[in-house]
């Protein structure tokens, strides 16, 4: 009954006679509900002090640690035609293991004696090498000769012109001693021809002093006729030795001249065997090539050039192998706003596609199913998508990543930041403020003592 007339019937009925009526008019639904409002509000303010870790969420994939352990493919480095494949799809193979054979399609490489005809022509052009080897041997041995004849002509040269010139003064000295033979000759003539017209000498006496003038005359002029042809003598010494010197220098230098064209032909000789050899190791390596096979361990997944007798271009794609031993990694993206709360070692919890979890965001450690991880590089610039590429490393110190996992599988990664309490992550969720910039005592103190 409500009780809101003015004709209240509360006076002649006994309520205690009826539980019901009795029970409804001493309720005491008031005092529960503010006790219940009191608990609530003391729970709703314990719940607010409670730690809550914050995080960023971002996506990611699973990949490898290391490049040369990520999938990959085998290309050709010649072009050819596919004439036998050795594996299929889903094999393993070991390093250097044959995937397929191609053959040659270009016809300067159809010769199948190729390399013979090379080494041929190499042969040949080392003993056209050894030859101009030879002739510049023989024209250097021709110099030195004739060097050391010129310098023994010329030391005889020298010495003839020092004869002539000795030979100069001896005759200059016998045509001084004929001259005074003469004047001496002329003046005993004089004498004597006094003599005569004073008629103490004879005509006899006369005339043979007059013989004697004649044959001193004479001896004065060979010698005279000696002393110029000595000088001459000298001057023949002085033009042979120019001679000698010009015609050495002559044949010399026509000796140096064959030398030099014997060398231009020895460097062109050796220039035309290196691109021989270059050529013959380039044929060798070609046909090394023909066989294409695996760089590493790993399984054939995928064949992207099928069938027999089709074409491969240089560098065409063949085949897609995944190495057999990987470093697994996770690569997330993040946010450029969240990028400088990031730093390397940073923890980070990831969860797997295909592995069930339960997962608190803000406890992390009453949270199942997750692994650890940590920061191991930051890139340095943005990405295609407008986020910075994360790569994230398994931590050590937390359970082992499982081990079916694969690359590529999708992850859902959470970035560990600072501890606060509920209700001031509730207060910046509200205000759309950023995670709290947080690094570790530890770092800090290691970095101040690195400084």
């Amino acid at each position: 009954m409500l009780n809101i007339s003015n004709n209240s019937i509360n006076e002649k009925i006994d309520s205690e006679h009826f539980s019901s009526l009795y029970n409804l008019e001493n309720r005491k639904s008031s005092r529960v509900l503010l006790r219940l409002l009191t608990v609530l509000f003391i729970l709703i303010f314990i719940i607010m002090l409670l730690p809550w870790t914050q995080n960023i969420r971002a996506s990611g994939n699973v990949t490898t640690l290391k490049p040369e352990q990520r999938p990959q493919t085998i290309h050709s480095i010649i072009s050819g035609r596919i004439e036998k494949w050795f594996v299929q799809e889903g094999d393993f193979v070991a390093k250097g293991d044959t995937i397929l054979f191609i053959s040659e399609i270009k016809d300067e490489y159809f010769d199948p004696s190729l390399l013979a005809r090379t080494q041929e022509q190499l042969s040949s052009k080392k003993m056209a090498l050894e030859s101009y080897k030879g002739k510049v041997k023989a024209l250097e041995n021709q110099i030195k000769a004739l060097i050391q004849t010129s310098k023994l002509k010329h030391q005889q040269a020298l010495n003839k012109l020092a004869q002539s010139k000795l030979k100069v003064t001896s005759d200059s000295i016998d045509y001084q001693a004929s001259i005074i033979n003469h004047e001496i000759a002329k003046e005993q003539l004089r004498r004597m021809e006094q003599l005569y017209n004073d008629g103490l000498k004879s005509l006899t006496d006369l005339e043979n002093r007059k013989l004697v003038v004649q044959k001193t005359q004479a001896a004065m002029i060979s010698a005279e006729n000696k002393q110029l042809t000595s000088r001459n003598e000298v001057i023949n010494a002085q033009v042979e030795l120019i001679s000698i010197l010009a015609q050495y220098q002559d044949d010399i230098a026509k000796a140096e001249s064959e030398k030099f064209t014997a060398l231009s032909s020895k460097y062109d000789a050796e220039a035309v065997l290196t691109k021989l050899q270059n050529q013959y190791m380039n044929y060798s390596m070609r046909i090394g090539m023909y066989y294409i096979t695996a760089p590493l361990d790993g399984y054939i997944t995928k064949a992207i050039q099928t069938g027999i007798g089709e074409t491969l271009k240089e560098g065409g794609e063949i085949v897609s192998i995944m190495p057999a031993k990987y470093d697994l990694a996770v690569e997330m993206y993040v946010n450029p706003i969240d990028l400088p709360l990031l730093e390397k070692k940073q923890h980070i919890r990831i969860q797997f596609d295909g592995w069930p979890a339960i997962v608190f965001s803000g406890w992390p450690n009453t949270s199942y199913g997750t692994y650890g991880g940590q920061v191991f590089a930051i890139d340095n610039f943005i990405s295609a998508n407008g986020k910075y590429r994360v790569l994230v490393a398994p931590d050590p110190t937390d359970h082992p990543w499982p081990d079916a996992l694969r690359v590529g599988a999708g992850t859902t990664n959470m970035v560990l930041l600072k501890d606060v309490a509920i209700g001031y992550e509730l207060w910046r969720k509200i205000n759309g403020f950023p995670p709290d910039f947080y690094k570790s005592f530890s770092n800090e103190k290691t970095k101040k003592n690195s400084k």
